[in-house]
């Protein structure tokens, strides 16, 4: 079922769904289904899989030169997504990325996603590699989300890049895009950043699924904005409990977010990591709560591979 339909179905009444991290090279898929075991209890619309792009490491050979290496340290997306449906029965929402594809590349992954019978995709550009100081695309791959998001309506049309394709199967995906309440940092401004927004569903994205924030009112301020620009489709807010002392620095380095004064103080006379975690899942759910009763469509956790805080959360609220 696509995520569209979940939220229609719902009928104004705020649901509960996750993103979670596919295991690093190496891991065991059991240690992502004891991640998600306990989180069935509250019966998730659907779940979102992230994809991590490749990394460049250099080797010294026998000779003295340097060797590049690619790696990925997160792989499997796509079968985490069939992995998931298979044993839970619930949707899953592969994350589709512009760095590391071709867009024919691209195009062969949306026709695995099609015959599995996944339904839903994010399209985002992703991030520039660490050896990279900017986001650099492949060779005949997509430069922005935008571009994605037009790659997946034409196939959604039949269109495919092999012009000679006569009369291909259309796919017909969900397609979810990423929105900033705090704006992209590499957009200039937030009215500058609220306009790629608008080109995104403009060309067909049917929902929005935004950044991780800690203070309701940028989420709503955000929401008012996309409205008022003529963005009319559901807009999901993201959110993630802090669960360490660390996290209240290194979250906002990261991610390009504020921490509300209120929280950061009461992080900061924390002692403890187990201290933090409890300041973050009592502030999640407050602000849990305030979201649910402006009526929000969905609560969509980071989990980033722990159960534990979400679990209390959604304990506490569904």
């Amino acid at each position: 079922m696509k995520v569209t339909e979940h939220l229609q179905q719902a009928n104004g009444k705020t649901l509960f769904s996750l993103e979670i991290l596919p295991p690093k090279k190496g891991d065991n898929i059991k240690d992502l289904f004891n991640h998600l075991d306990p989180l069935m209890e509250f019966k998730p619309s659907f779940v979102d899989v992230t994809y991590h792009r490749e990394e460049y490491v250099y080797k010294k050979m026998p000779n003295g030169l340097l060797q590049r290496k690619t790696i990925r340290k997160r792989p499997g997306t796509v079968g985490i997504c069939a992995a998931i449906t298979n044993k839970y029965n619930v949707d899953t929402v592969p994350h589709i990325i512009c760095g590391g594809f071709t867009k024919e590349e691209t195009e062969n992954a949306l026709i695995d996603l099609n015959f599995l019978g996944i339904d839903n995709v994010l399209l985002i550009r992703g991030d520039a590699i660490k050896s990279e100081s900017h986001f650099v695309p492949e060779p005949d791959g997509n430069n922005y989300a935008l571009d994605l998001v037009e790659q997946v309506v034409g196939m959604n049309n039949g269109r495919y890049l092999d012009d000679e394709l006569q009369n291909a199967a259309p796919t017909d995906f969900c397609i979810g895009v990423a929105g900033y309440p705090e704006k992209h940092f590499e957009a200039p401004n937030l009215k500058t950043d609220l306009k790629y927004l608008k080109k995104k569903v403009d060309a067909g994205a049917d929902y929005i699924v935004t950044q991780m924030f800690f203070d309701n009112k940028k989420y709503f301020d955000f929401v008012d904005r996309c409205r008022q620009a003529g963005i009319e489709v559901p807009i999901i807010p993201g959110l993630k409990p802090i669960t360490t002392i660390r996290q209240a620095t290194v979250l906002p380095s990261i991610f390009h977010i504020d921490i509300p004064e209120d929280l950061a103080d009461a992080i900061e006379k924390c002692q403890t990591n187990a201290e933090a975690l409890e300041v973050g899942v009592e502030w999640a759910v407050a602000q849990s709560q305030e979201l649910m009763a402006a009526g929000v469509p969905t609560l969509h956790f980071y989990s980033m591979g722990k159960a534990e805080p979400v679990y209390r959360i959604a304990k506490a609220l569904f």
